[in-house]
């Protein structure tokens, strides 16, 4: 099992020291492969998958789920310290290495600039962002109601994501890069995982793959 920091001083620490590490760059538009990372929870136990699409047809290549504990008490800014660990045993256990990471979460758009997706993307130094349900920081105008409409989100005078529809007229989801990749990416990737439902089908396949996992 991978190991991480036990308090909340030492997970600070390591967050500043891999925030270092981020690289930006465009990423691949068209990758072969990408894959949905998603944790569920059942008490102190866990459940952390991670499945691999095949890019653009959304069929699975390959499933990876771990049983885990957590071992990080919950603080906010640091939840990713409690998913990590087996977040990492998952993509070791795969047999596709995917091209890019889509973390069901943040990147960027996180107090310290270092959500779970910046922080598995560093790890893994693989391309990665985060899709999220909700907002965790920053403003954003109103965003139109086509699918493809986005609003910039902003913190304190930066530019931390986007808020994207992905349907006509349904709540919008908020996109932020982590590692390796830009937004304007992201967000086209996005919009390509998402065919027919609001999420993009990696997080709704590894969603699935969990929740089944802890039953």
């Amino acid at each position: 099992m991978h190991s991480g920091p036990r308090t909340e001083e030492e997970a600070l620490a390591e967050q500043r020291a891999l925030r270092s590490r981020v690289v930006s760059a465009p990423g691949p538009a068209s990758p072969a492969t990408v894959a949905g990372l998603d944790v569920a929870y059942d008490g102190d136990r866990l459940a952390a998958a991670v499945v691999v699409l095949r890019y653009p047809d959304l069929s699975v290549q390959d499933t990876a789920v771990v049983r885990g504990t957590t071992t990080f008490p919950y603080i906010p800014g640091l939840f990713a310290f409690r998913e990590v660990p087996s977040l990492l045993d998952a993509l070791d256990r795969l047999t596709v290495r995917p091209d890019v990471l889509v973390c069901d979460g943040q990147g960027l758009a996180h107090p310290r600039r270092f959500g779970l997706a910046a922080h598995l993307g560093v790890l893994t130094d693989l391309p990665s962002f985060g899709v999220g349900k909700t907002r965790l920081v920053g403003e954003f105008a109103p965003v139109g109601e086509r699918r493809g409409d986005r609003s910039a989100l902003i913190d304190a005078g930066e530019e931390v994501g986007a808020v994207l529809r992905t349907r006509d007229g349904v709540k919008p989801l908020f996109v932020s890069v982590g590692h390796r990749i830009d937004l304007d990416n992201a967000c086209a990737l996005t919009l390509a995982l998402t065919p027919r439902y609001r999420l993009p089908e990696t997080t709704r396949a590894a969603d699935r793959a969990c929740r089944d996992f802890l039953r």
